[in-house]
């Protein structure tokens, strides 16, 4: 699956401008608001990288660095980190970097640059930065090759086809909209009306399912969407 990145923000509009770039890229992001939560996330599932901001309103995101390359866990003191902060002295990023951050990034930034730095800090680190096949029992799903793959055999897909089945699987286990789908595979000239997802969906089931009436990877929530079932590796 995607390497996850957790961040931590509180501001909303760079949260969900971060989160969106992250997940646009292949990454799962974590995102939460406080110190607190953020130390919880990562005491339960390690991250591959965790992008923490300096000002929160229950401490500091240099304040867990510390912790964490303090800590008696080996894996939270190797734990990657890339800080965030609105304040750009020298004095502050050295600061971080002394207190062992991988990298320092001002605001305001540019979503791009914050991928870059990124992707440095995982390839220094020599940690993969998101998967490029998605597996599901008999299913891959090849991110460079934009090829699904049933038992290791090709299926013939359209490039709407793909983009629909990635935006699907890259979110196991949870409901999406009509509309939901349409935003997360707009660059795929998609028509811009939501029952045309209906149509490019019978298709996809036709080419990865068993039984497409019947399907299992796949599932309709009546008035909801469509939900791709993660568990259903057989």
């Amino acid at each position: 699956m995607s390497a996850r990145i957790l961040l931590l923000e509180d501001d909303p509009a760079i949260a969900g401008t971060v989160a969106f770039a992250l997940q646009r890229e292949g990454f799962a992001v974590d995102h939460v608001l406080l110190v607190g939560a953020a130390r919880d996330a990562a005491a339960r599932a390690l991250p591959a990288l965790a992008i923490l901001d300096v000002g929160l309103p229950d401490g500091s995101g240099l304040d867990l660095c510390r912790a964490w390359r303090q800590s008696g866990d080996d894996a939270l003191r190797a734990l990657p980190v890339l800080m965030l902060t609105a304040r750009a002295e020298e004095l502050d990023r050295v600061v971080g970097l002394e207190l062992g951050a991988d990298d320092y990034l001002p605001k305001p930034f540019e979503p791009r640059e914050l991928l870059a730095r990124l992707r440095a800090i995982l390839r220094r680190r020599g940690a993969p930065d998101t998967a490029q096949v998605l597996r599901f029992g008999r299913l891959e799903i090849d991110k460079g090759a934009r090829e699904a793959r049933l038992d290791g055999k090709p299926r013939a897909l359209t490039g709407h086809q793909f983009a629909l089945l990635l935006a699907l699987a890259e979110r196991p286990g949870r409901v999406l909209s009509r509309e939901a789908l349409m935003d997360l595979t707009r660059g795929a000239a998609l028509e811009d009306f939501d029952r045309s997802i209906d149509v490019h969906v019978s298709r996809l089931r036709a080419a990865i399912e068993d039984d497409p009436k019947h399907p299992r990877r796949i599932l309709t929530l009546r008035g909801a969407g469509y939900v791709f079932a993660r568990d259903q590796d057989r």
